[in-house]
C-alpha cells in the first residue's frame, strides 16, 4: 500500500513514485539499500511540487542523478530521494540547452551530429548532465566549465539562473557541491562549429580507449580519486614524481596509488583493478561498507607513504 505522501504525489502529472526501492538499482556501483521513497520528476513544475510536498512532511531528502559517482549506504536512505529526469535537448546555432536529466552521452552525440565542438572528448562518460555540471566533468584536457554559459537551478523555493563565473567551477568542483539543496535543472552551453566527421573520429578513438579501461558492464565510477594539481603539491612530494608522470598540470592519483601497492587490493566484493590503481569496482556481492573501508585504506597508504591526502570523486549517500 502506498504511503500518504506517495499516494498524494502519484496524483500529479510528471511524477513517478516508488517505495522501498533498493538504491543499488540507481547506482553504477550497484550498491545501496532501500530508500523510503524515490520520486522521479520529468518536468520543472512536477519537481517543484515534489520538493514542496516532501518539505511539508519534514522527511530527510536527497537529490541524485544517474548515480555514476554515488556510493549509497547499505542501510538505504530514510527519506525521499528525488531525481529530475527531463531528457530534453534544444540546439539553436552554437547554443545548446540541455535539461539535467539528459544522458551525457546523448548530449555528446547530439552536439557531434550538429557539428559543434566542445563535448566530444567526454564521450563514454556515464551519467546525466546535472551530475556532469555538479562535478565539472571532463576528460582529455577539457572540462564542462569551458562550455557552460549558464545554469538554472531550484533552491528549494524558486528557480534561479547563474552565469559561468557564479558556478565557481574548479577541477571536479562547482558551487553546487557546496549547496546540496540546490537542484540543477538545466545548462546552456556555447560551443564552436566544427566538422562532424572530425568530431566523430575523435570521439570514436576516445571511446575505444575508455571502453578498454572502463568496460560499460563494469560496476564502477571510473576513477575513484581526483588527480592532484602539480602546483599545489609540496616540493618534497614533487621531487619524488617523475617528469613524464605529470599531465596537463596534474599528477594522476593512480601514480601514488600504484606506488602504495593498490593494484589488486580487495575488501569483500570490492576490488581495485589489476591494471589501473585508481579504478575501484564491485566484482560481485560487494557492499557500500566494503567500498568505504577499501577507499579509507587506500587513502591511509598514500598518506603514510607520500604525505598526500587523496580526495574522492565519488559522493556518499
Amino acid at each position: 500500500m502506498l504511503s500518504r505522501l506517495a499516494a498524494t504525489l502519484q496524483q500529479h502529472g510528471g511524477l513517478s513514485v516508488f517505495e522501498h526501492v533498493p538504491l543499488a538499482r540507481y547506482t553504477r556501483f550497484e550498491l545501496g539499500g532501500p530508500a523510503e521513497i524515490v520520486i522521479d520528476a520529468s518536468t520543472e513544475a512536477a519537481l517543484a511540487e515534489a520538493v514542496r510536498a516532501v518539505a511539508e512532511t519534514r522527511r530527510s531528502s536527497a537529490v541524485i542523478g544517474g548515480g555514476t559517482n554515488l556510493i549509497a549506504a547499505d542501510e538505504g536512505f530514510p527519506g525521499a530521494v528525488l531525481r529530475y529526469t527531463n531528457p530534453q535537448i534544444e540546439i539553436a546555432g552554437a547554443r545548446v540547452h540541455a535539461a539535467a536529466g539528459v544522458v551525457l552521452q546523448d548530449l555528446v552525440d547530439a552536439t557531434i551530429s550538429h557539428g559543434l565542438r566542445g563535448l566530444e572528448t567526454m564521450t563514454g562518460i556515464p551519467g546525466w548532465v546535472g551530475g556532469a555540471v555538479y562535478g565539472n566533468a571532463g576528460a582529455y584536457g577539457r572540462s564542462l566549465q569551458e562550455s557552460v554559459e549558464s545554469v538554472r537551478f531550484h533552491d528549494g523555493a524558486r528557480v534561479h539562473e547563474i552565469g559561468n563565473q557564479a558556478c565557481q567551477f574548479r577541477y571536479r568542483e562547482s558551487v553546487f557541491k557546496r549547496h546540496k539543496d540546490w537542484i540543477i535543472l538545466s545548462a546552456t552551453l556555447k560551443l564552436d562549429a566544427a566538422d562532424p566527421q572530425e568530431l566523430g573520429a575523435t570521439a570514436d578513438g576516445i571511446l575505444k580507449i575508455r571502453n578498454a579501461k572502463y568496460p560499460p558492464s563494469m560496476r564502477c565510477a571510473g576513477s575513484i580519486f581526483k588527480n592532484l594539481l602539480w602546483d599545489q603539491l609540496p616540493e618534497s612530494v614533487r621531487s619524488r614524481v617523475p617528469e613524464n608522470v605529470v599531465r596537463e598540470g596534474k599528477v594522476p592519483s593512480a601514480y601514488f596509488l600504484e606506488q602504495a601497492g593498490a593494484k589488486g587490493m580487495q575488501r569483500g566484493g570490492i576490488r581495485v583493478a589489476d591494471y589501473h590503481a585508481n579504478l575501484l569496482y564491485n566484482a560481485g556481492g560487494g557492499t557500500a561498507l566494503q567500498a568505504r573501508e577499501l577507499i579509507a585504506e587506500l587513502k591511509r597508504r598514500v598518506s603514510g607513504q607520500f604525505g598526500v591526502q587523496l580526495e574522492e570523486e565519488v559522493q556518499y549517500l
